[in-house]
């Protein structure tokens, strides 16, 4: 795949917009020798020679402008080096557990599939306060992305420079220095299929020469909306296509589908069904039925236009092979809509020759509504879903109101099945879409700030920069439409004023839908949180006065002292849970009140210039938390440059990742385990009660722990990098980078209850036992544990010519990723290399990305033509297919490859306009179909942490210079 994709690079057109600080200027020039000093990112020592022993990726406005990007987010997902996790508006689209509720409107960075967790983001080189509900993730909506002038993607760790969070890598988001003059922006971009339009807008003002006036201020105001994208807009996102393996997993649909929950199940209560159905046609016992699926009923169609047939075979449950099915995922938002107003201001001034003070301001306002398909409602198992909690309260009655509705749900079961098995006048449990209950949504505000002042200058022969700064991120969520509080809604259905039984063109009573509107609980808090950073950090940097023979030895040195907080919380009828409003994430459970934690670090860094073609650079920092002692890591890296047009690189560091509050301090509850199937392990495999079997015959009822763990460590990891960088002449150049990561003592949780008494021995200090050896609680608490492994080769190629009397360039960026191992234990082996198959939850480890573009110059026109390239991979196989029992005629094991082309054309033929106009998706290609079909994710069909949902799009982007 390498070698083909580097043939493609010379003979195909296309056009990346990350480029490789090349190792010599490939335009043969003298520029990059005679620059002034700069520091670039992931090292402190300021030097001319921008190209160091690490992999730098910098991608210049400019580029990005051709591309068409108009968000952080958007450029994450077009640089190769960034992983395929569900950071994006797109790809954490779902409805969030407790726990992850901080993905509200939150764009994370996400470097070579360490976690937006494990990737440190910078503006102009500091940290920027992580979100105020996530805790743990720099939110990319909150940085003034209009504003920036360049992005810097350090692809390696640097935990030795900028300390935690660094394993990934760096995204530094750096802005001007100065500006003067007043200029404005205009964009939008709008899709060929419609939903999903992007507009955006920005004035950037500045006046003040720092070398006459002495002084220079600017500041920048920017305000972008992304307007809502629904699966109902896109064809592809479809999820009735059985006759390839995919169809809905969900009985809730807009007609109720019937729950066989028979009399020995509850207890004895009374229910329609009381034996249970037998399906004449084999003896199998039913538990879900739909009759409109029942053998001469009206069909599941009838139901709307979302239902089908719920697909017994593919979900390997023949007890529903008369269920239906709802498409929840054509009905979600695969877009979110997003409000953001930026603005960013810095004002510097000139104190002497050598000394310039700096006061930097920032800030942003998001606002989110993320938007889910209507409420499912269980009644067979209202509000919770094991035998102990039944409440027939919910269920469909018998009554004036219901009979005629009754009647035909019974005489369809009695018809088929025969009255043996029913009970006339019980209650119906059953599962329902509430569609008149209207789409669920969470309303997001963000308001986001930094505020630094710094000095820096030059004190002899040393550089310095110092500066304090306060960041905080105050987030809060409210309920939208579609939530109802549990005890007005409970009395609506166990009235029967809410008929789940209605076809289209069937309307709720004008009572049922005024019971709905005093019920709602629009406008309720779910939860708020703040996160506040407050630094105090100083480098210097500068030669050391003596030389080896390649050149003045140079050092770095500084501090960093930081303070971080955090809160969480929400109104205290939320620890009710469902009792208090039906459905939404609530996370009551996880509520702190405001902790905080200092962090004392120093740092230092050395160049040696051994020979004129060896150079080293070492490098090392000790970072002291308050709670768990310190860490110190270093970093050594090389470049040995033989001859002018090669250059060999590589470096060796340890990182390492902080617990977040949350997994530290979210609330611990312990839960009574309710279920009746619990033997303990140590004498009974597997765990199971069996009253028939010695070891397992006594029966136990432990409390489940759960929540946070203050005695967590920190993360651990190791990386390692080798690279090569050839520019034969000034037309070519070449970089190849294979680099490794391993992660240990990672923070885990989430282990299921069926996993740790399976494999007892791995968990069993899990089991918590008293004094006569009785388990009394099961710990299910975040703990280090295990950890990752992964290696991979990132490439950067160019090629430059002239044509037509023009310059043109052919650019060749891509990503292989050859290893992904995880493991659950610290003391067992890596299991099974994941790279090209399905992974649920995280990162999707795909084996080969690339963009391959070629570009086009001549007097004021501009054009670019890119190739974004995304491997494919094995997909996920729902049971049926699984287990091998069912393959669907047109099934096919494996993703296909998603390939789209980008063209832009910018012209500067009028002076003071900049015209950019570009087509994204050229070709307007679907994102290949996968069986993906999940609640977590963006719903059915497609993958958004691989693919577009928008499709084609049309951009303009016109930039003015008034003066």
């Amino acid at each position: 795949m390498l070698a083909i994709a580097i043939a493609i690079a010379l003979a195909l057109a296309g056009t990346a917009a990350a480029q490789e600080a090349p190792a010599i200027d490939p335009q043969g020039s003298e520029a990059t020798r005679t620059l002034d000093r700069i520091s670039v990112t992931g090292s402190r020592i300021k030097r001319t020679d921008i190209e160091t022993a690490l992999p730098v990726t910098i991608i210049r406005r400019e580029e990005i402008n051709a591309q068409g990007i108009t968000s952080a987010e958007q450029l994450m997902q077009f640089l190769n080096v960034a992983s395929n996790g569900p950071d994006s508006l797109a790809a954490n689209s779902g409805i969030a557990p407790p726990g992850t509720r901080g993905n509200n409107g939150v764009s994370g960075a996400n470097l070579r599939g360490q976690g937006a967790d494990a990737t440190l983001v910078l503006l102009n080189g500091r940290r920027v306060a992580t979100h105020g509900l996530a805790g743990m993730v720099a939110d990319l909506n909150s940085i003034p992305f209009m504003a920036i002038d360049r992005v810097e993607v350090l692809r390696d760790g640097a935990s030795a420079v900028y300390g935690t969070d660094a394993i990934g890598g760096v995204v530094n988001f750096i802005t001007r220095n100065d500006y003067q003059g007043l200029s404005a922006t205009l964009g939008a971009d709008a899709t060929h299929d419609g939903g999903g339009e992007i507009y955006q807008g920005s004035l950037l003002g500045g006046a003040g020469d720092l070398d006459t006036d002495r002084w220079n201020a600017w500041a920048a105001l920017s305000w972008k909306r992304n307007r809502i994208l629904r699966g109902v807009d896109r064809d592809f996102a479809n999820s009735f296509q059985p006759e390839r393996g995919l169809s809905p997993d969900t009985r809730g649909t807009p007609f109720a589908t019937v729950f066989n929950v028979n009399h020995a199940r509850i207890g004895g209560a009374p229910g329609l069904i009381g034996r249970g159905l037998v399906d004449p046609a084999d003896g199998t016992t039913m538990v879900a039925i739909n009759i409109l699926d029942l053998p001469g009923g009206q069909g599941c169609e009838a139901g709307g236009d979302l239902m089908g047939p719920y697909d017994d075979r593919i979900w390997s449950s023949a007890s529903s092979r008369y269920a239906c099915a709802w498409d929840y995922g054509r009905a979600r938002v695969i877009q979110q809509p997003v409000d953001t107003v930026q603005a960013i201001g810095r004002a510097t001034f000139k104190l002497g020759e050598d000394h310039q003070l700096y006061v930097e301001a920032m800030g942003s306002e998001v606002e989110s509504r993320r938007e889910f398909e209507a409420q499912q409602i269980s009644s067979a198992a209202y509000p919770a879903g094991t035998a102990a909690q039944f409440d027939l309260s919910t269920w469909y009655p018998l009554n004036d109101l219901t009979r005629t509705t009754y009647d035909t749900v019974y005489d369809a079961l009695a018809g088929y099945f025969g009255e043996d098995g029913l009970t006339y006048g019980a209650p119906i449990p059953y599962r329902w879409r509430c569609i008149a209950c209207g789409p669920r949504e969470l309303e997001t505000t963000t308001r986001s700030f930094r505020l630094l002042l710094g000095l820096e200058g030059t004190i002899g022969r040393w550089d310095y920069n110092t500066g304090i700064s306060r960041a905080a991120s105050r987030a809060r969520t409210v309920l939208g439409n579609g939530y109802y509080f549990t005890p007005e809604l409970k009395a609506l259905l166990g009235s029967g004023q809410l008929n789940p039984f209605l076809l289209p063109g069937q309307a709720q009573s004008a009572e049922a839908m005024a019971g709905l509107q005093a019920a709602s609980a629009r406008g309720i808090e779910l939860y708020h949180g703040v996160t506040t950073t407050t630094i105090l950090d100083a480098s210097f940097s500068g030669g050391l006065g003596f030389s080896l023979p390649g050149g003045e030895v140079q050092a770095a040195a500084g501090t960093d002292l930081r303070r971080e907080e955090y809160e969480f919380g929400g109104p205290a009828e939320w620890a009710d849970g469902n009792a208090y409003v039906f459905g939404p994430p609530g996370d009551a459970a996880n509520y702190m009140p405001r902790q905080t934690r200092n962090v004392k670090a120093v740092f230092a860094e050395v160049y040696l210039p051994v020979l004129d073609s060896l150079e080293f650079t070492l490098a090392g920092r000790y970072d002291r938390y308050d709670g768990f002692g310190s860490t110190t890591n270093p970093k050594y890296s090389f470049k040995y440059q033989p001859v002018e047009w090669l250059a060999i690189r590589g470096a060796y560091s340890t990182g390492f990742k902080v617990p977040d509050f949350a997994k530290l301090f979210r609330g611990i509850t312990q839960t009574l385990y309710t279920g009746l199937d619990l033997a303990d392990p140590a004498t009974c495999p597997g765990g199971v009660y069996n009253p028939n079997v010695a070891g397992c015959n006594v029966q136990i009822r432990p409390d489940i722990i759960t929540g946070g763990n203050p005695n967590l460590q920190p993360e651990e990891a190791e990386q390692k990098s080798l690279g090569i960088v050839l520019a034969p002449n000034e037309r070519f150049n070449v970089s190849i980078d294979w680099w490794e990561i391993e992660r240990l003592n990672t923070i885990r949780s989430g282990f299921s209850l069926e996993d740790m008494r399976e494999d007892y021995d791995l968990y069993e200090r899990n089991f918590i036992r008293d004094d006569s050896g009785t388990i009394v609680a099961i710990d299910q608490r975040f703990i280090n544990t295990g950890g990752t492994l992964s290696r991979g080769v990132e490439l950067d190629a160019n090629l430059y010519g002239e044509l037509a009397g023009g310059q043109w360039r052919v650019n060749l960026n891509g990503s292989y990723l050859d290893l992904f191992k995880i493991k659950n234990f610290t003391d067992l082996p890596f299991g099974d290399n994941l790279v090209g198959r399905y992974e649920r939850y995280f990162n999707l480890p795909i084996e080969w990305k690339h963009t391959l573009s070629f570009g086009w110059q001549k007097g004021d026109w501009a054009h670019t033509l890119t190739q974004v390239y995304r491997d494919g991979y094995q997909d996920y196989l729902p049971p049926g297919l699984r287990n091998g029992t069912y393959e669907p005629p047109q099934f096919q094991a494996d993703v296909d490859e998603y390939v789209t082309y980008n063209y832009s054309v910018s012209w500067t033929g009028v002076n003071n306009l900049k015209a950019t106009f570009g087509i994204r998706n050229l070709l307007n290609e679907d994102p290949p179909f996968t069986l993906r079909y999940l609640d977590d994710g963006d719903g059915a069909g497609w993958e958004a942490r691989v693919a577009d949902p928008r499709g084609r799009s049309f951009n303009v982007l016109l930039e003015y210079t008034f003066w």
